[in-house]
């Protein structure tokens, strides 16, 4: 949390110069704007990050030519705001405009237009469509294979994000192999406490837990837990994922007193960090009745 309040403490002072100084459409002030959305992105604070990149984009659409890199960087960025906020019409609607803007201007090998692909992979695999998800995410670690060394932090997560999807289509050998190409990356690359190794444990976890060993699973959302606790803000929506992830696996085991202390933590962050037509706050709830029917 430090960091980030550094880090927007610097930015808003930049920004109260940058003010006084430019003219209202200066391109700096937009790279202003869109620096503190990412901060406020960053702390998990979806209502605030909109605001900031929106402001970026009014900018840019004015002053910049319709196929510029930086506006294919500003739809990006609102795209992935929406997708976080769940959404998802929105977000696949700015990451296509950023992504038609990327293949115009880019070489098919550039790592911009993988990172485009990735995005709308993630948004396919947030509606549950795994077939679309895992083809924008094969095409992205293509161009990543090709183009950065082979530790490099960016195929580590096309690894994590093919794996994801094997995971929900059922397919855990698939999953558990992607997932292992990830961590030995992430472990020569990262220390051992960054936020990404443990995302990187809650993957292994829920494909543990969809195979039923909720011990497995558990072991490894506590590997995460200790990273996030030290890492994140206590209302980090990633927090409260991980809390409805714990939750759940408690369930599986039967233990339900803990189950629901982990689901309500998880409920209490969401609504606190997210809109409240997020459907991860609807999916919450629906769990936390279905286990109190259960005790």
């Amino acid at each position: 949390m430090g960091i980030y309040s550094k880090a927007l403490e610097f930015y808003e002072k930049a920004l109260k110069i940058f003010e006084k100084a430019l003219p209202p459409n200066h391109p700096d002030l937009a790279t202003s704007y869109n620096n503190i959305g990412g901060v406020y992105r960053n702390m998990g604070d979806y209502s605030k990050a909109p605001e900031f990149y929106e402001k970026a984009l009014k900018i840019f659409e004015k002053t910049l030519p319709s196929n510029h890199p930086l506006l294919a960087s500003s739809y990006n960025n609102i795209g992935g705001v929406y997708s976080n906020m769940g959404d998802y019409s929105k977000a696949l609607e700015f990451h296509d405009k950023a992504l038609k803007i990327r293949e115009k201007t880019l070489s098919p090998n550039h790592p911009d237009l993988a990172s485009s692909y990735n995005n709308i992979g993630e948004v396919y695999h947030h509606i549950r469509d795994y077939s679309k998800a895992l083809e924008f995410y094969e095409k992205a670690r293509k161009i990543i294979e090709k183009t950065l060394p082979p530790n490099h932090p960016s195929l580590a997560i096309s690894y994590g994000n093919i794996g994801q999807v094997y995971n929900k289509m059922g397919d855990y050998s698939k999953a558990l192999q992607f997932y292992e190409k990830d961590l030995e990356i992430k472990k020569k690359a990262l220390p051992t406490n960054h936020p990404d190794l443990a995302i990187f444990y809650i993957n292994i976890g829920v494909v543990y837990q969809n195979m039923g060993n909720y011990s497995k699973a558990l072991e490894f959302y506590e590997k995460a837990h200790k990273i996030f606790e030290n890492a994140l803000p206590s209302n980090h929506p990633l927090l409260a994922t991980l809390y409805n992830n714990i939750g759940t696996a408690y369930f599986g085991k039967g233990d339900y007193s803990r189950a629901l202390s982990f689901l309500e933590k998880a409920l209490v962050i969401f609504q606190k960090s997210l809109p409240p037509n997020h459907p991860d706050i609807q999916k919450v709830t629906d769990v936390i009745a279905y286990v109190k029917k259960r005790m």
